[in-house]
């Protein structure tokens, strides 16, 4: 029993339930009595698979599922992660029996929907970036990262430098210096000024013959539009590096300004955050990747290329590609999802729906700017960085905040990032959210604002009415508990 929620939640799991004798399913018979299993391949003893009924299994499942959180429950304020609504529309195509069914192995004749469907997203991207050539290969955001510093490395090393060094500002996404790390760069951060922005003097101070080139988030991960980026481009370009894009915030300008316009020569999407796939648990992502027409003999392989006859092929036969990435072409459900969503939006509907995206991020900074600490004051875009500056006078920080979110029926925001400002609340509200839900998110705050000066003690034991009260978040993630025999072990110790 829950002490803090009154519910009874101590039901073991389905592999500690069952009765022997007891079974939800019957396997039909085989016609000819034989099973046509080589013998090789049947096991020796029977699996240990809990005995159960059909509805034993239905009430642990749907009990597991109360016990969660989901976009379908409720509101992600989850900075920097875009974890939004995806319309249902995008899933159904997914779903299609004509994609599901498709194997990576078919003969190419037999996959040419899938190749047409590839090459039209990949012009799709093309388009919204301004980069004339793109990879659908990398399987994630980071992976993305990691393809595009590799095409930029082999693409200097054609050019006969042999650079070490990668400039990452501040306010970057952190998986730009592991993935810089990973293809051998050294990383040398780049400080941001007062008002959160790049500064082109830090930059061009930075900058000398063994820098390879600049990775830029943007906007960048304190929700502001980097407003020097073609200073800084032309102050790299010059100095003979190149200039990677941190698209992970695309949809906050999808529509609006094309970043190859601006100097970038590669930039990396999350489809998965951006364009329509269901965003957490590890997966499933895709993060293609756009280059300038310099780059493009170094994308990775295999590519897909248009026949004279209208039809399509995947092909490896590029002799500077930095080669394969990954087993086959691309996460293929996450890119049907990705072109479901452009189609259905069109040019018009992306713009529209970054524009909401920056609104209602606003709306919400406007709006708490009064009771939380902005920190970085003026239009923000995407998302907005508050601070528990004001609370922590009560003793009250930005865990306990998240955590309260909980009682009320919201998920925590994105907290302690970026780094750079401390005690940090990111707040994305994404382009999905109406007007109501944004006032009632609102509302909470102003409500747990009031509490850390009313009544701290119950932000502090927060979250008090879910089926699992706080965890040392620490000790969870070294030594997790994984069943509830284990739970009540701890319990009795």
């Amino acid at each position: 029993m829950n002490a803090r929620s009154g519910l009874e939640f101590a039901e073991p799991t389905i592999f500690e339930r069952g009765t022997p004798g007891r079974s939800g399913f019957k396997v039909p018979e085989c016609e000819d009595g034989k099973v046509a299993i080589p013998a090789h391949l049947l096991r020796k003893t029977e699996p240990e698979f809990p005995e159960t009924s059909e509805l034993e299994v239905v009430r642990h499942f749907t009990r597991i599922s109360r016990m969660n959180f989901g976009i379908d429950v409720g509101m992600y304020p989850l900075g920097s992660c875009t974890m939004k609504y995806n319309p249902r529309v995008c899933e159904d195509a997914a779903a299609l029996e004509g994609f599901t069914g498709l194997h990576p192995l078919l003969p190419q004749d037999k996959i040419q929907g899938a190749l047409a469907l590839m090459a039209e997203l990949e012009d799709a991207l093309a388009e919204l970036s301004g980069m004339p050539a793109i990879s659908l290969a990398p399987a994630a955001g980071a992976h993305g990262e990691l393809t595009g510093m590799m095409v930029i490395r082999k693409a200097l090393e054609a050019r006969g430098y042999a650079r070490k060094k990668v400039l990452i500002p501040d306010t970057a996404h952190g998986t730009n210096p592991a993935s810089c790390a990973l293809v051998g760069y050294k990383v040398v951060s780049v400080k941001s000024t007062e008002d959160g922005m790049l500064d082109p003097a830090a930059v061009a101070a930075a900058m000398d013959d063994d820098v390879a080139g600049i990775m830029i988030t943007n906007p960048n991960t304190l929700g502001l539009f980097e407003e020097h980026v073609a200073e800084v481009t032309k102050i790299v370009h010059e100095g003979g590096g190149l200039v990677y894009g941190d698209g992970a915030n695309f949809n906050a300008i999808m529509g609006k300004y094309r970043p190859a316009d601006l100097g970038l020569d590669v930039i990396h999407f999350n489809l998965h955050k951006t364009f329509s796939t269901p965003h957490g648990g590890g997966g499933p992502g895709a993060g293609p990747i756009g280059v300038v027409e310099e780059l493009e003999p170094f994308l990775p392989v295999p590519r897909v290329l248009r026949n004279g006859d209208g039809t399509f092929a995947l092909s490896v036969d590029f002799p500077n590609s930095i080669g394969r990435i990954r087993t086959f072409a691309g996460q293929f459900l996450v890119l049907v999802r990705a072109l479901t969503y452009i189609r259905a939006l069109g040019g018009a509907g992306l713009a529209k729906a970054a524009e909401m995206a920056v609104l209602n991020a606003n709306y919400v900074r406007a709006r708490l700017a009064d009771t939380y600490h902005v920190a970085y004051p003026g239009t923000c875009m995407h998302e907005v960085v508050f601070s528990d500056k004001l609370q922590s006078k009560n003793g009250v920080q930005t865990m306990d905040i998240a955590k309260r979110l909980m009682d009320y029926g919201f998920h925590p925001p994105t907290v302690y990032f970026p780094l750079i400002v401390k005690g940090a609340m990111m707040v994305e509200p994404t382009e999905t959210e109406d007007k109501a839900t944004l006032d009632k998110f609102v509302e909470v705050m102003e409500n747990i604002a009031k509490e850390a000066i009313d009544n701290p003690d119950i932000l502090h034991s927060a979250p008090n009415l879910t089926s699992v009260s706080r965890p040392d978040e620490v000790l969870a993630a070294r030594k997790p508990v994984l069943t509830q025999m284990q739970a009540d072990q701890q319990d009795a110790e």
